[in-house]
């Protein structure tokens, strides 16, 4: 089975990962019952400035459209910038990136 990504690079606003924290579990959960895939965790500057998310499953863009709603509702990242990898983590897999509506004033 082909292993692709969904990876969400961002600019963090909130002084706490309590909302970040409030995120994920809305993401597992959304992936798990949709059944695309896997929430793999999330790495975030020590300053909470900037981070990323991971997740993985057979089909980027089944994911991703699980997710989407999510990512573009949280108004804790700024400036995200999703990237959907169709393969492994190798030199030559197809990706697409993708700009989220989002940051201030996102619904």
């Amino acid at each position: 089975m082909e292993e692709h990504a969904v990876i969400v690079t961002f600019e963090y606003t909130a002084d706490s990962l309590d909302p970040l924290v409030e995120l994920e579990e809305q993401l597992e959960t959304a992936i798990s019952e949709a059944g695309v895939g896997e929430y793999d965790g999330h790495e975030i500057a020590v300053d909470l400035s900037d981070g990323s998310l991971y997740m993985y499953g057979p089909d980027a863009e089944a994911l991703f459209a699980v997710v989407q709603p999510l990512l573009a509702a949280a108004k804790i990242l700024e400036r995200a910038q999703v990237t959907l990898r169709f393969g492994p983590p190798e030199e030559g897999v197809r990706e697409r990136v993708v700009e989220l509506d989002g940051g201030p004033g996102a619904t």
